[in-house]
């Protein structure tokens, strides 16, 4: 009979490798950080969370402190559970902890490794950022680009009020319309758009695929080189398809670009800009991947966080309440808030950061990996540790935040006897040199739907049959983690609000 492979041979190769790794590797030069003990060879493979990992390591960092390490068939992986401790070796030791590492599945297989989030540190990553910073890396870069968010902006509210219960959907094209006009200059459609499909799409399968636990091979790379027929390996159709999905996403709307600039129709853009002289095909390759970065990178937190005022806002009537009324106080009710108007409004502002607070979108953010041995606080960490910053935890340290599990806007103002608590978007948007180059486009956005949504809208709980439907706050697992499904009643909050979003609705037509 011939010999058929099964995936315990595949598992016994991996043993055989992590033995031959263990029998060469140099002798630690100090202990690791604490962590749940693990077993023989495997080490913590069977305590690795497979679905909303960040529980898991709050649950850690409660019993062994605010460094913990784990190590999988070899491998050290380190979470950080503090601020201090992801301040500490992420920003001040960024020159060595700023890389990725490889993550099998959804970077080499399906291919996210050639984008910025994925991208090893080096000369391509620093291109990539410093491209993306010229146009909206600063708050004076991102100032031409506010006639783009208010105009977008104030189309999400209107479609919200024409179909209010389509809320997700008006969401996700309105964080496509602004960002796929400054990337490739494209007026997305008014029903389905195609482009706004497929990045939402390729975003789904990149929360997936780029999780820790979500795939074997993720844990040990060395899994992603069986042949695809191997017993076991599933993981590789499945990749290739999602592969296909990243591949159509970067390419399509880069082609869309090309053609405008041919026809002598194009809006400049990122795209069209980067494209002007004589470039080579890795130079073009590079710009199209930077594009690709920028709108894919965008979007699907950029909704993940607006969502989740939606839903905080159901929640929490009280609060909605109170920043209309600072709004009424401040602008009145003739017109809609504006960028211009931010610093007039603290209490939304303080809403906004609560949003970002309460249910961050990236709770682990991407892993770093550490370039060279490092020695932090007594313990060594070897080159190739795999760094985990558990920012859903450094969000939800009562030491730092009261009540973390509250949504309480007051927190960030100042007021007599109580100090604003540390800003959130001093972690959510990430760590040293690998700190979203987004973020300025983000904070904007987010904030003027925030604003916006506030002056023209009540948002409810939903009442069906006489009962009151009380919305779950079961985050979804995966790197960019959303809202559960939930209903919530969404109508204009007086005649002079409908009428401002009436107005919009006349306008937009006569465009």
């Amino acid at each position: 009979m011939a010999y058929s492979p099964t995936f315990l041979d595949a598992a016994a190769i991996v043993v055989a490798f992590v033995i031959l790794n263990r029998l060469f590797a140099k002798k630690p030069a100090g202990p690791l950080p604490p962590g749940p003990k693990g077993l023989p060879l495997i080490g913590n493979m069977l305590d690795m969370p497979t679905s909303h990992e960040w529980k898991t390591f709050t649950q850690w960092g409660q019993r062994w402190g605010g460094i913990v390490s784990v190590t999988m068939l070899g491998q050290p992986y380190v979470i950080l559970n503090s601020a201090k401790h992801a301040n500490d070796m992420l920003e001040k030791k960024s020159s060595i902890y700023s890389s990725r590492p490889v993550i099998a599945v959804g970077g080499e297989l399906v291919g996210w490794n050639r984008t910025l989030a994925l991208l090893p540190y080096g000369n391509t990553f620093r291109e990539y950022r410093r491209m993306i910073f010229q146009l909206i890396g600063s708050k004076k870069n991102m100032e031409r680009f506010a006639p783009l968010v208010d105009s977008k902006t104030r189309d999400f509210i209107s479609e919200v009020y024409r179909e209010p219960e389509g809320l997700l959907k008006h969401i996700r094209k309105c964080a496509g319309a602004i960002i796929l006009m400054m990337s490739h200059g494209y007026q997305i459609k008014d029903e389905e758009d195609p482009f706004v499909e497929l990045v939402n799409e390729a975003m789904e399968q990149f929360a997936i695929c780029t999780a820790p636990g979500a795939f074997l091979a993720n844990i040990f790379p060395a899994l992603a080189h069986i042949p695809a027929w191997f017993p076991g390996a599933g993981f590789k159709k499945t990749a290739a398809a999602w592969r296909k999905t990243l591949d159509q996403m970067c390419e399509d709307p880069h082609q869309f670009v090309k053609q405008q600039i041919a026809s002598g129709a194009n809006v400049p853009n990122f795209t069209s800009k980067n494209l002007e002289g004589d470039i080579t095909p890795e130079r073009e390759l590079i710009v199209r991947n930077a594009a690709s970065s920028l709108y894919a990178g965008g979007a699907d937190t950029t909704v993940s966080a607006i969502n989740t005022f939606f839903l905080a806002m159901t929640l929490y009537p009280e609060i909605q309440a109170k920043a209309q009324a600072e709004i009424e106080a401040v602008i009145g009710n003739d017109r809609l808030p504006t960028a211009e108007d931010r610093d007039n409004l603290p209490y939304v502002n303080a809403v906004f950061l609560e949003t970002l607070r309460w249910n961050n979108v990236a709770p682990l953010g991407i892993p770093h990996r550490l370039i060279e041995d490092d020695v932090h606080d007594g313990y060594y960490l070897p080159k190739g540790t795999i760094v985990i910053a558990n920012i859903w935890q450094m969000l939800h340290d009562p030491e730092t935040y009261p009540d973390p599990g509250s949504f309480n806007p007051d927190r960030f103002l100042s007021y007599p006897g109580h100090e604003p608590e540390l800003d959130p978007r001093t972690m959510v948007f990430g760590f040293g040199r690998r700190i979203c180059p987004g973020l300025q486009l983000a904070d904007a956005s987010v904030f003027l739907s925030v604003a916006m949504s506030l002056a023209v809208f009540n948002i409810a709980k939903v009442v069906e049959n006489g009962q009151v439907l009380e919305p779950s706050t079961d985050y979804t697992s995966g790197t960019v983690s959303h809202p559960p499904p939930y209903k919530c009643d969404i109508k204009p909050r007086s005649a002079k609000a409908e009428a401002l979003l009436q107005q919009i609705q006349e306008q937009k037509h006569h465009d």
